[in-house]
């Protein structure tokens, strides 16, 4: 049983625990060292620090950054970043106003489908603690909010997966772009579940861009894909991470939290590259 988590959402993308809540909850499902890796935003890494250090956690700082390749969405964890370095926050900025534009054409896509939503209305919900982005996730909430259905999942069923009328699809920088992001903000670059997103044709090329590790530990990994990002791993040299990709109580692999993560060995050698990195840039 892992106890080292490294893939957790909070409120400050399409999570629902704050960071008070996490803590908490972390304690109860026994993980004593986790990462914080929101969408596209780094709002909640601050907060999660403080009440890690308060907590006598091991927190280590990260996010999940959607980049775009062929028209489909590739997630790659940063882990150990600087939050405040200027470069990812203008990338970031960047991003969160495309989310705009494409939270607009959703509600516009929507309203043509018979499921009115003002997008004000999906705006209101980026409610404090934390400057939330706009996510698909928000949107169906707004959907749910709205009656047009009774679920989140509905949601998406329905209205917002690929090919359904509400769905925009991204623009956003590409993998190699992402993976040089996080890179300049100190971190070490990880394509996140691999096994959900089906693209292993990147792996090579993005070894030779800078990536650092593989996510090889996931949720909805199966034991056979586990073994084969194993194996990947090893043969192009990168290090292993792993976590459940929990967004809170009652949420799709919420039963994975505390469960799926990953081994203390594998976490290890990750902390060894990055300092290798901090030492040597030139090794990354």
């Amino acid at each position: 049983m892992s106890r080292i988590d490294l893939h957790i959402h909070t409120t400050a993308s399409d999570g629902l625990s704050h960071p008070s809540e996490l803590m908490g909850q972390l304690r109860a499902a026994g993980v004593t060292v986790f990462a914080v890796t929101d969408h596209d935003t780094v709002a909640a890494l601050s907060d999660a620090s403080r009440l890690a250090s308060a907590a006598g956690l091991t927190f280590v700082p990260g996010i999940e950054i959607t980049a775009v390749d062929r028209g489909r969405d590739v997630h790659v964890l940063g882990y150990f970043i600087d939050p405040t370095c200027p470069a990812l926050l203008d990338f970031l900025e960047s991003n969160r106003r495309d989310r705009l534009r494409r939270g607009r054409l959703m509600c516009e896509n929507l309203t043509a489908a018979g499921a009115p939503l003002e997008f004000e209305m999906v705006q209101s919900r980026l409610r404090p603690p934390h400057d939330r982005i706009i996510s698909r996730p928000l949107v169906a909430d707004a959907l749910v909010a709205a009656g047009h259905v009774t679920t989140r999942q509905e949601a998406f069923d329905r209205f917002l997966a690929e090919g359904q009328p509400g769905y925009v699809p991204r623009i956003g920088a590409s993998p190699a772009d992402v993976v040089a992001i996080i890179g300049s903000a100190g971190g070490l670059a990880s394509l996140a579940h691999p096994g959900v997103t089906r693209r292993d044709d990147l792996i090579a090329p993005l070894a030779d861009a800078g990536l650092a590790a593989i996510e090889c530990f996931h949720s909805d990994h199966t034991p056979e894909a586990t073994g084969t990002y194993l194996a990947l791993a090893a043969q192009y040299g990168l290090a292993v991470t792993g976590g459940s990709d929990f967004h809170g109580a009652g949420t799709r692999r919420a039963e994975c939290f505390g469960r799926t993560g990953v081994p203390a060995e594998h976490f290890a050698s990750l902390v060894a590259r990055h300092q290798r990195t901090r030492r040597d840039p030139a090794t990354s």
